[in-house]
């Protein structure tokens, strides 16, 4: 079966991690993508660690985990944009490429004649997507962004963590992730158009406005009543009871969606008069009166252990589970039913293992083209099959300084 994205080729000029989520969505879906990466040095995360991937005899490589989770099956060519051939180099490949995502600062590629306005007379069909922290308009766009600055300032910190409780990041890079994927949505939006035009565009897309759009309910919820909303803890802010619950050993999670599956609770927890409570009949009046319910529930909840509640509930179709660690989720029977864990070869090390694509497709699957690459793996190979460089050009381009070997 062919991958749905085999036809395409992407030039990824980004590195961190929205636009190399970006670009390893796509390789995953089939399209080939050429990474573009500072000889000898690479894409900055190559260093953020450790944890390092180690070789076959347990030596730490320059591969960090970080740079792992987002690189796989892209082909690393080395150039330095700095130097005239670098950019006649680049130029060049844009002109085989459908897609080109680049996370510069704004007017950063400019001075290279690598901006959209640079390269779309020669290249009509491209489809340019520009990753920025703020966008290319506004008051801030000057500005670089990072994830930690963009949770801060699109909201979301504001609403995680504990009441009264300094305000708190979520534990990855999510705004990064998510940026990622609306440059995906934007990106086949774009590809789509142009069956029909024949013309490319240019995407420009920012974490801050990606973060303030996945502020959802919340967002939508001040939108609507002017009111502020506060940190809850893991408590929702407009269902009652979903949150966190104490039990004897361990607490688990209670998220009960409506009114039937809260008297199936309240039976199994052989309080059936709370559903008939006026106060908490409806969700509407569990949500306000959530102070008096929850430390009830709670008094309820911590006579069993985590298990039992969640064997018993479980069975009555009350959404309930368990919290687990980083190491529990992975080793959970329906992560590895469903290959959420792939391993790879890889150059140095043997194997790697990675995180897996969670898009199952019947028809057109997932495709894992490869090892996250070394730097300047395939910078011959792809000069070569691209653009016809023979050895001669090659080595010419090397002692001057515009490309690099693997690292």
């Amino acid at each position: 079966m062919t991958a749905p994205l085999s036809d395409l080729r992407v030039l990824d000029l980004s590195r961190i991690l929205a636009g190399p989520t970006a670009t390893q969505l796509l390789s995953d879906l089939g399209a080939e993508v050429i990474k573009i990466e500072r000889p000898g040095v690479g894409d900055d995360t190559r260093g953020w660690g450790p944890p390092f991937l180690t070789d076959s005899e347990g030596n730490e490589t320059r591969e960090s985990a970080y740079y792992l989770s987002a690189n796989r099956g892209k082909k690393s060519v080395a150039v330095d944009l700095a130097h005239p051939e670098g950019q006649a180099i680049i130029r060049a490949l844009a002109g085989t490429a459908d897609i080109l995502i680049e996370n510069f600062k704004v007017g950063g590629l400019a001075k290279y004649q690598l901006d959209y306005d640079s390269l779309k007379g020669d290249f009509p069909g491209l489809i340019y997507c520009s990753i920025t922290g703020f966008g290319q308009t506004g008051p801030l766009s000057h500005r670089a962004g990072y994830d930690f600055l963009i949770q801060g300032m699109g909201g979301i910190m504001s609403l995680t963590g504990e009441p009264g409780r300094d305000p708190m990041k979520v534990g990855v890079g999510i705004a990064d992730v998510m940026c990622g994927m609306y440059a995906n949505a934007a990106i086949l939006s774009a590809l789509h158009a142009r069956h029909a035009t024949g013309r490319g565009q240019h995407i420009d897309i920012s974490l801050l406005d990606s973060q303030i759009a996945w502020l959802i309910n919340q967002g939508q919820g001040y939108l609507v009543d002017g009111k502020v909303p506060p940190q809850r803890g893991n408590e929702h802010p407009t269902i009652v009871p979903y949150g966190t619950f104490p039990a004897s050993d361990r607490a688990f999670i209670l998220a009960i969606g409506n009114d039937g599956q809260f008297a199936r609770f309240c039976a199994e927890a052989g309080r059936a008069e709370l559903a008939e409570d006026p106060r908490f009949t409806r969700n509407a009046d569990r949500v306000r009166n959530r102070e008096v319910l929850i430390p009830l529930l709670g008094e309820i909840t911590v006579t069993r252990t985590a298990a039992a509640w969640i064997a018993a509930l479980d069975d009555k179709a009350v959404p309930c589970g368990q919290i687990n660690t980083v190491a529990e989720a992975f080793a959970q029977p329906q992560t590895q039913a469903r290959e959420m864990v792939v391993s790879l070869p890889h150059p140095v090390s043997g194997t790697v293992q990675m995180i897996g694509n969670p898009i199952k497709m019947s028809e057109t699957p997932v495709t894992y083209q490869g090892a996250p690459p070394m730097v300047g793996q395939h910078t011959a190979e792809v000069l070569q099959e691209l653009l016809g460089a023979d050895a001669a050009q090659l080595a010419a381009w090397r002692d001057a300084g515009a490309i690099g070997d693997q690292a």
